[in-house]
């Protein structure tokens, strides 16, 4: 198949990219590498798919792009560009996450409206359930984001969803828990975490570190997708979570272990639009899509601490 992946150049994007190719399809990328973090990450997240004979790499933005001839030779698109980060999405910040993760991927469903696209699958959050206590989180809960970022997602969800009902296009939607691994953004937790380990700083930490969530390892989140593109059924939604639920500091001490380094932590006032737990219902997937995690926390720490040592040395 010819599959198209928005945000290829990201972390998601580019490790889908690589198992796409491996598995022998054809991938068109796209990326406008979006200035929230360092080009430099992401042009090392392409090294290896340049290569590739079955990769094409756009460099455009979603919004200033003819979408329709974009899509016209495509059998499914992955659509994974979307401004990220919970923290940043206050206040005149909003207007970025309303173009990116609303309208772009408004005007991406719409351009596949007739064009016999097999499946879209379009990347949801965790972030759409908010800050509840009835865990796990599963595909039916009351959904009530926090976060303008978990607003904005959400309305893209529902977008997939409306241009299923109405025109036909098979979407699926697959709501990440807490993604980690190598090529993870240096905004991120465990990015950040490893780094200040490694350059013997402080970590901050915003709350009292009794926070949980289910963290999945990048490998895991591959495999959900990979599923969903074979035999997600149109329409539907789906978690796609690591099977067990971790405090940060948990993690802390994990890495102080694996490290064989002090862990400094600065604890700093819990931020607006974080939640305090996340546990990922992993039961219809399970069923639907035959997904079953397979990297434990530990071992998907211990990989992400040696890929940061190695960028980190060079």
């Amino acid at each position: 198949m010819k599959i198209l992946i928005t945000g290829v150049a990201g972390f998601i994007g580019s490790h889908l990219a690589e198992a796409l190719i491996g598995q022998g399809h054809q991938v068109v990328g796209i990326d406008n590498f979006m200035d929230y973090y360092p080009r430099r990450f992401k042009e090392k997240n392409l090294e290896g798919l340049r290569s590739q004979p079955a990769f094409e790499f756009i460099e455009a933005d979603l919004l200033d792009t003819d979408l329709v001839a974009l899509v016209k030779p495509l059998d499914s698109v992955v659509h994974l560009a979307a401004q990220a980060g919970v923290r940043a999405s206050w206040g005149e910040n909003f207007r970025t996450y309303s173009d990116n993760n609303i309208l772009a991927t408004q005007q991406l469903l719409e351009a596949c409206r007739g064009e016999g696209i097999k499946k879209f699958v379009y990347a949801s959050s965790s972030s759409l359930y908010g800050d509840t206590d009835d865990l796990p989180m599963r595909e039916e809960s009351v959904l009530s984001p926090v976060s303008p970022y978990g607003v904005s997602k959400a309305a893209g969800e529902y977008l997939a969803y409306l241009y299923h009902k109405n025109f036909g296009v098979p979407t699926v939607a697959l709501r990440f828990f807490t993604v980690y691994g190598p090529r993870q953004r240096p905004d991120m937790a465990f990015h950040r975490f490893c780094k200040a380990i490694l350059q013997q700083e402080p970590l901050i930490v915003w709350g009292d570190g009794e926070q949980s969530r289910d963290f999945t390892f990048i490998g895991d989140i591959i495999q959900g997708c990979l599923r969903a593109l074979e035999a997600g059924r149109a329409g539907n939604v789906y978690n796609i979570g690591g099977g067990s639920r971790h405090t940060l500091n948990e993690i802390l001490e994990a890495l102080h272990r694996i490290s064989g380094r002090p862990v400094r932590v600065d604890y700093q006032p819990v931020q607006k639009g974080d939640v305090r737990h996340t546990s990922a219902s992993l039961e219809k997937i399970k069923k639907e899509l035959g997904y079953d995690p397979q990297v434990s926390m530990l071992e998907g720490l211990e990989r992400e601490w040696e890929w940061v040592r190695e960028l980190y040395s060079q």
